[in-house]
């Protein structure tokens, strides 16, 4: 049903390479119950663990640990993709956070135990899915429509991301915080069934072969794409820290749902944010938008220390949504023209993924550093935003030859 409702209304505004538009509304459905079930948890996760007495320290090295651990993971997960396709990989990484979820749900009796099985198979699924995903879309989107398919990509995933924390939170609040990861467990399922109807759109039972690789392309973006991974890390796990610790301390299970409802306000944003973007792409301008886009973003982490109250959380989100939508709809599209032109598409964006992930874990380092070595945990969380303002500027280090 929800692949019709996106076959209905994008039919005749697309034109895609590869794929038929009943074949790209099965992704976008199968996208969005992926996100809609990630982005109901994934907002939570470090949160969940402060709320159960594990300290900030604890946090941040599991962080760093499990982001380095998916650095390791992507080229085997690469070679899965060679040789089986993205689509079954999308469907693996869509399956393997169903064990995650549930090992999750029992982190309070079992601890550790329940985190590392909880990590493993959530790195797993995050790695391949991610990875897959970029494989697949990367290959049926159409050249000279790319902005605009990226532009409706994200605004159905940004739609998604921006309800999905809401209902997290009121089912955290209502029922438990087990409940949420139940519910997401069983949209993860979901989002597996549009992908049994689609059929691979790259050549199966490919090496990941290195031999010929243009090295080039990936020293043109390896740095600015760790200041992503940084970016992702501060905005998502730190952001709800940093909600919970300054702005509503004392609260009990509510605080789910005061920070799901406040990420959920930038819905009407998302939507205008990611259209009006998709066109500024595909008329050429995208180099000019990825530019003011990470300063923007750069100067939202700057503001963040000095919110304290409801009204400096939503216009921190509006802020970052629209900063966050245009850099990455920017960097994506150079990133999907240079997979198409460095003959080598699994291995260029195999590096990517491992470069996201490094970020991630420099991202985790510096808070791990931070709250170890100052006693307020709030000037703390204040200066990881301060310092991840000045990071991310080095998204203003990616050369796309797409930009000139």
């Amino acid at each position: 049903m929800l692949q019709t409702i996106i076959h209905r209304l994008l039919q005749r505004r697309h034109f895609w390479r590869y794929a038929s538009f009943g074949e790209v509304a099965e992704l976008y459905a199968s996208r969005m119950m992926r996100i809609l079930a990630q982005q109901m948890i994934g907002l939570f996760i470090a949160l969940y663990l402060y709320e159960l007495h594990y300290s900030l320290q604890f946090i941040a090295l599991y962080f760093a640990c499990n982001f380095a651990f998916r650095a390791v993971i992507a080229y085997p997960c690469a070679r899965y993709i060679a040789k089986f396709g993205p689509k079954h990989g999308i469907l693996v990484g869509n399956l393997l956070y169903i064990p995650a979820l549930v090992a999750f749900s029992f982190v309070e009796p079992f601890g550790l135990p329940a985190i590392l099985i909880f990590g493993l198979f959530q790195s797993f699924s995050m790695v391949i899915y991610d990875l897959s995903y970029l494989v697949d879309f990367s290959k049926v989107k159409h050249v000279e429509h790319a902005g605009k398919e990226i532009g409706y990509m994200q605004i159905l995933e940004r739609l998604t991301a921006s309800l999905s924390p809401f209902l997290g939170g009121a089912v955290a609040f209502l029922i438990s915080p087990q409940a949420t990861m139940w519910l997401s467990a069983i949209l993860f399922a979901t989002a597996s069934i549009p992908l049994f109807k689609t059929r691979e759109q790259t050549h199966l039972n490919q090496k990941l072969s290195f031999r010929g690789f243009p090295w080039h392309l990936v020293r043109r973006i390896f740095l600015a794409e760790t200041a992503v991974g940084f970016d992702n890390f501060a905005s998502l796990g730190v952001w709800a820290l940093f909600l919970a610790v300054a702005v509503f301390a004392g609260s009990t299970n509510d605080i789910y749902l005061k920070i799901g409802a406040f990420a959920s306000i930038t819905v009407l944003t998302s939507f205008l944010a990611a259209y009006s973007f998709g066109k500024i792409i595909d008329w050429r301008h995208g180099g000019n938008l990825l530019r003011v886009a990470s300063i923007a973003n750069a100067a939202t982490h700057l503001f963040r220390p000095f919110v304290t109250g409801p009204a400096g959380v939503v216009a921190a989100n509006i802020t970052n949504e629209i900063a966050t939508a245009g850099y990455t709809m920017a960097f994506i599209r150079g990133l999907f023209d240079t997979a198409d032109t460095s003959r080598h598409r699994i291995v260029y964006l195999y590096f990517i993924e491992v470069a996201l992930n490094i970020g991630a874990m420099i991202a985790a380092l510096t808070l791990l550093l931070l709250v170890s070595f100052i006693p307020s945990t709030i000037v703390a969380l204040q200066l990881f935003f301060v310092v991840s303002g000045a990071y991310v500027l080095l998204i203003l280090t990616a050369r796309f030859r797409l930009y000139g």
